[in-house]
C-alpha cells in the first residue's frame, strides 16, 4: 500500500516538473501564452477528473504531452486569435505547413524528445516522426533570409550563435553585450529577429533590453537563451514563444531560428 502511494506521489511530482515545459511547448505551438495555458489547464483538468486518462504505459512527462495533444486535437488544433499583423500573417502561412510537422519538430528539437517519444506523443511510428521532422526543417528553411541581431555577453557563445545563424542563410547585423549597446544596435540596424541572453555583462537584463527594443522598432520574433528557463516559465508574466536552455545544441538553435524567421518572413511576404 505504502509503495503504491509512494509511486503515485512520484508520478505526481514528475508531472509537476514537466508542466512548465508543457506550457512552453503549448505557447510555441498555439502562438499565445493565454491559448497555450488554456489547453495545458484543460489537460490537467482531464487528469483531475479521471487519472486514468494518462497512459499508464508511458513515463509521466510523455503521457502528459500525449494527453495534451489529444485535448488540442479534439478542439481542432486551434491557433490563438492574432494580436498583431505579424502574428496574423504567420498564422496564414502556418496553415500551409504539412500536418503535424511543426509539432514533431518542436517536440524533438526544443523539448528534446527522441523520435520514438515524438511518435508516442503524436500517435505515429518512429519513421513517420522522422519524416515529419525533416519536412518541417525543409519548410522552415525555405523562409526568406533575414537580418538577425544577437544579445550575448560571452564572446565564444556569440560567435557560435552567429555561425549557426549565418549557416542557415541569414545575416547577423551585430552583437551586443549590454542593454545599452543592444538598444543602440537595434535602433541602427532594425533587425528582423533577435537572439537574446537573459543575463548580460554589466548585470543588465536581456529581457529589459528586448522590451525596450520592441517598443522602439515594433514587433519582432525573439528567441531567449538562458540557463534558468524555469524563471521565465512561471505564468506570472508574458512568456517567450521561443526559449532555449543553456547548454544548447546546434539543432535547438537551428529549429528555433528557422521557426522564428518563418514568422518574420511571412510578415515580409504577406503584409
Amino acid at each position: 500500500m505504502s509503495q503504491t502511494l509512494s509511486s503515485r506521489e512520484d508520478r505526481v511530482d514528475e508531472l509537476g516538473q514537466a508542466l512548465p515545459y508543457l506550457r512552453r511547448y503549448a505557447r510555441a505551438l498555439t502562438g499565445s501564452q493565454t491559448t497555450g495555458d488554456n489547453f495545458a489547464a484543460a489537460s490537467l483538468e482531464a487528469i483531475l477528473a479521471d487519472p486514468e486518462v494518462l497512459d499508464p504505459g508511458l513515463p509521466p512527462k510523455i503521457a502528459l504531452f500525449k494527453l495534451f495533444h489529444g485535448v488540442w486535437s479534439s478542439a481542432g488544433t486551434p491557433l490563438s486569435e492574432p494580436d498583431s499583423e505579424l502574428s496574423h500573417a504567420a498564422q496564414r502561412r502556418m496553415a500551409h505547413l504539412t500536418a503535424l510537422s511543426r509539432e514533431a519538430l518542436l517536440l524533438h528539437t526544443i523539448e528534446n524528445f527522441s523520435r520514438d517519444e515524438v511518435g508516442q506523443i503524436l500517435g505515429i511510428d518512429r519513421s513517420e516522426a522522422e519524416g515529419l521532422i525533416e519536412i518541417a526543417l525543409t519548410e522552415m528553411k525555405n523562409a526568406i533570409a533575414g537580418r538577425v541581431m544577437i544579445i550575448e555577453d560571452e564572446s565564444i557563445i556569440a560567435l557560435d550563435l552567429a555561425a549557426i545563424v549565418e549557416d542557415l542563410g541569414h545575416t547577423v547585423v551585430g552583437t551586443a553585450r549590454t542593454r545599452t549597446a543592444a538598444v543602440a544596435l537595434a535602433a541602427r540596424e532594425e533587425p528582423d529577429m533577435i537572439l537574446a541572453d537573459i543575463h548580460l555583462a554589466d548585470g543588465s537584463s536581456g529581457l529589459d533590453a528586448v522590451t525596450q527594443i520592441l517598443a522602439q522598432i515594433g514587433d519582432r520574433p525573439v528567441i531567449f537563451i538562458t540557463a534558468f528557463p524555469d524563471r521565465l516559465l512561471t505564468g506570472q508574466k508574458p512568456e517567450p514563444a521561443f526559449l532555449i536552455t543553456k547548454p544548447y545544441s546546434e539543432a535547438e538553435v537551428r529549429s528555433a531560428v528557422s521557426q522564428a524567421m518563418f514568422f518574420a518572413s511571412s510578415a515580409m511576404i504577406e503584409l
